[in-house]
């Protein structure tokens, strides 16, 4: 379905469906071909039974029985058959199983019909499965009648026709030839009417994989449920794991924010210490508990960030309307006395972010910028094949590239590389890696340092 697929493991359920529907259309064309010919074989066998009983009534009214019992015919069947040696097509005329008198057609030559023994009684059709001194399989019709001699005797005899079932083989297997390619077809319409049901049942997936999607970028918080009934309880499960995913973090950023506020307290006590320490003439020991206090109030800064955006979700944010807030805020602080922002944004410029966490970080970067350059910074928005880039530029001094790459470093804090700009960097950072995003440190084509944020795209960005 998506490029998630190369990764995924296990059968695709559209693979396992089309499966399905190959072997059941395989065995309903080979099922189909065993049934169709087996009825043809019987249809066969009964017209070929209806054959050898016309065959049974010309010889029962053209049979001639002498004084003595001789028997000969008026009149013999004009199937040619009957008149070629083995020619697949026998009549045989008896007056009993052994010992009577007896006629039979040329095709027999010396041979007699392999009948049951015992003379069934007169008046009905019996049908017997009989074979020839050579083997071959025949399928026979008997009828006994009862007609009187040239004296006026009545006389039993034993009329009996039979056919090759060769001939019958012969006619099933040209049957089964002819009947394969018109089942094929039918195999291929039959499949074909598969994949349509199949590709129809797994369309509303697609649909639900798209929410899922947005759900994930941000755009929307929950799934629809008007779909399918087969797939609303997975939509149903879908959105109380969300309601509970929320709740989560909701509890998360109260137990954070009661950890800022019970570490408030003891760190101003700290700073009250540390004050009288310096009051005493203790600056060395004042600047070590500072320092503790000072690192403490980092980790406590940085730790309450990422309990706030760790499971958040990520929405589509505008980006000009934040910097607006922001640099109205900035432009009364005394670091802002003389310069300005250009805000070199457009209006549906957005980022992959929330917005509360966009204003952090983003307040966080041009703070440092502001605090650093000389006339002015410079906020910029591009956007490319997979991502979305924020630039905020300043004309001041900049960076070093050794402090740059160190910062940039796996594992590289960047509070430490950065100086008195790297608490702002640090956060900045955590906030914009929680979100699958990137921190990019470069120079500026102001001279000083431009500090990029690069996010996934979402594309509503792009209309």
């Amino acid at each position: 379905m998506s490029s998630g697929n190369s990764g995924s493991s296990g059968v695709s359920l559209r693979a396992r469906l089309y499966a399905a529907a190959l072997i059941v259309v395989a065995v309903a064309m080979a099922a189909s071909w065993i049934g169709l010919t087996a009825l043809f074989t019987r249809h066969l066998e009964r017209r070929v039974g209806g054959e050898l009983n016309t065959h049974l009534s010309q010889l029962a009214g053209s049979v001639e029985i002498a004084a003595d019992g001789t028997l000969s015919l008026l009149r013999e069947p004009a199937d040619p058959r009957f008149g070629r040696v083995g020619g697949g097509l026998y009549w045989e005329i008896a007056q009993g199983r052994v010992g009577g008198k007896f006629l039979a057609s040329r095709s027999l030559w010396d041979e007699r019909l392999a009948l049951p023994a015992g003379v069934p009684d007169p008046g009905g059709i019996h049908v017997h499965d009989i074979r020839t001194k050579a083997g071959d399989s025949l399928l026979a019709h008997e009828r006994v009648i009862v007609a009187p001699d040239a004296s006026g005797r009545d006389r039993m005899l034993v009329i009996a026709a039979a056919i090759d079932r060769s001939e019958i083989e012969q006619l099933r297997t040209g049957f089964g030839r002819d009947l394969a390619p018109a089942l094929l077809l039918l195999g291929f319409v039959l499949f074909g009417g598969f994949a349509l049901q199949v590709e129809a049942g797994l369309r509303p997936l697609a649909p639900l994989r798209r929410k899922i999607a947005a759900i994930r970028s941000g755009s929307t918080s929950r799934l629809d449920t008007a779909v399918p009934i087969e797939i609303s309880p997975l939509a149903e499960e879908i959105n109380s794991l969300l309601e509970q995913r929320e709740r989560e973090v909701m509890r998360a950023r109260d137990r954070a924010a009661d950890l800022a506020h019970g570490l408030k307290t003891p760190l101003a006590a700290l700073a009250s210490d540390i004050a009288r320490l310096r009051g005493k003439g203790e600056n060395s020991i004042a600047d070590q508990i500072a320092e503790v206090a000072e690192t403490m109030r980092r980790q406590i800064e940085r730790e309450l960030v990422r309990a706030r955006i760790r499971h958040n979700a990520m929405p589509s944010s505008a980006v000009l309307p934040a910097a607006e807030a922001i640099a109205r805020t900035l432009a009364r602080t005394p670091d802002a006395e003389g310069k300005g922002f250009d805000l070199a944004i457009a209006k549906d410029f957005s980022l992959r972010i929330d917005p509360q966490d966009l204003a952090e970080a983003l307040g966080n970067l041009m703070e440092n910028a502001i605090r650093h350059a000389r006339t002015t910074v410079r906020l910029s928005g591009e956007v490319g094949d997979d991502s979305a880039v924020l630039h905020i530029e300043d004309d001041g001094a900049g960076m070093s590239e050794a402090l740059m790459s160190a910062a940039q470093q796996r594992g590289t804090r960047l509070d430490m590389a950065g100086g008195s700009a790297g608490l702002g960097l640090a956060i900045a950072g955590e906030i914009v890696s929680a979100c699958g995003g990137t921190l990019l440190l470069g120079n500026s084509s102001l001279g000083g340092l431009k500090a990029s944020i690069a996010l996934p795209i979402v594309e509503a960005i792009r209309g």
